[in-house]
């Protein structure tokens, strides 16, 4: 139906039950706010940091150790590799990745719009959806948007994700502008097919959608306009963290945040480095995931509060302090630098685990810090100190 107060052609959300989001705090400097997000597996205090476990898991951890050690209060996995490994059946018939994996905390899955984004040539775009071939064994698949709410809805994530089109960085106006107004068309298309279906598990899901508009700051208005408009539960950005320089997703982050629900969670998809989180928190950013420090664990990148640790540089092979050089140990890390540089040297199993928990370890603690200081009333002078420290390579 046609909205005679603006000139969206949108789809509202039914007054169904959706996740609850209250704010409790606010820093009197910046836009950084501290709230809980209320799902049915649990509360989550924000601003929060998802790690991702693209499969159901987080690469070289335990389960266990992501609830009990690392205090994760939500995960992060993918539509697109579920649906190709193990299958929507398989973990369906177990009653939903939450039983599947064991992971009785919140999760959010990505829609796979970005996975097949990346696959490059092998895959095709179009009004419809998108045709692509796995990267697994090549075979033909189709998804379009009423798929990836079907997807996401027999997977059972407590927050799921519209399904659109990621621009590239650097891409062209007409490209942003058509690509924007797919994701927009495809969006309508998930609310209705949302509103449509329930969640075969018994509980409630969320649906949240995502402005696009590459670096353009007109199409990034007109996109959270229209998202806006939507009424959904929360908002995500994506298309950030593609390329483009800092400051570029700096300003686009906090235009995009003016414009969205102030009473709504706010989702920046893929970002990003510590400095990166504590700058787009004080944007009003509530909600973040990213790679970066598991991905760059597995390759010896430690993160701390002094600055970033490449623990295979030979300055730590008789350094026995701990990976904490105040001695604050994230995660129940007991280990010296030598001994963890002794493992990756090693190529020891182990070195990934340690170097994995302790990154996130680290992250979680970076954003409990931050909803402190924001309760405080300091963050605005924390931040600044901690951007500076966080940066530094030691």
């Amino acid at each position: 139906m046609k909205n005679r107060k603006n000139p969206y052609l949108c789809l509202k959300f039914s007054k169904t039950a959706h996740l609850q989001f209250d704010i409790f705090h606010r820093d009197s400097h910046t836009s950084a706010r501290a709230g809980v997000l209320a799902t049915d597996h649990g509360s989550i205090e924000t601003p929060f940091f998802m790690p991702v476990g693209t499969a159901g898991v987080v690469k070289a951890l335990h389960i266990k150790d992501l609830r009990e050690e690392v205090k994760a209060q939500i995960m992060l996995s993918n539509t697109y590799h579920l649906y190709l490994r193990p299958g929507v059946d398989i973990i369906t018939r177990a009653g939903g990745l939450h039983k599947f994996n064991g992971w009785e905390k919140p999760i959010l899955t990505d829609s796979g719009g970005y996975q097949i984004y990346s696959l490059g040539d092998i895959r095709k775009f179009t009004d419809d959806g998108v045709v692509f071939q796995s990267h697994i064994d090549g075979s033909k698949h189709v998804f379009t948007p009423e798929k990836a709410i079907e997807v996401q809805r027999a997977l059972g994530a407590d927050i799921i994700m519209a399904f659109d089109e990621c621009t590239p960085y650097p891409c062209d106006e007409t490209y942003a502008r058509k690509s924007m107004k797919r994701t927009h068309h495809w969006l309508q298309r998930c609310v209705t097919h949302f509103e449509q279906t329930v969640c075969p598990h018994g509980y409630i899901q969320s649906l949240f959608p995502i402005v696009q508009g590459s670096v353009y700051p007109e199409l990034r208005t007109e996109s959270a306009r229209f998202i806006t408009s939507i009424g959904a539960p929360g908002n995500a950005i994506g298309g950030l963290s593609v390329g483009e320089p800092a400051s570029m997703m700096y300003d686009i982050t906090g235009l995009v945040c003016g414009i969205l629900p102030d009473n709504r969670p706010r989702y920046l998809m893929g970002v990003g480095t510590p400095a990166n989180i504590l700058e787009c928190i004080a944007l009003g950013i509530d909600m973040f995931d990213c790679v970066i420090p598991t991905r760059n664990g597995r390759n010896g990148m430690l993160f701390t509060r002094n600055g970033i640790i490449n623990i295979k540089n030979e300055k730590w092979k008789d350094n026995f302090s701990p990976l904490e050089a105040d001695g604050e140990v994230f995660a129940d890390l007991q280990y010296t630098k030598a001994f963890l540089r002794h493992l990756f040297i090693s190529k020891e199993i182990l070195s990934s685990m340690i170097a994995t928990m302790h990154n996130l370890g680290f992250y979680i603690w970076l954003m409990k810090e931050a909803r402190k200081q924001i309760f405080l009333g300091t963050f605005s002078g924390w931040k600044e100190k901690m951007v500076k420290q966080l940066m530094q390579r030691l």
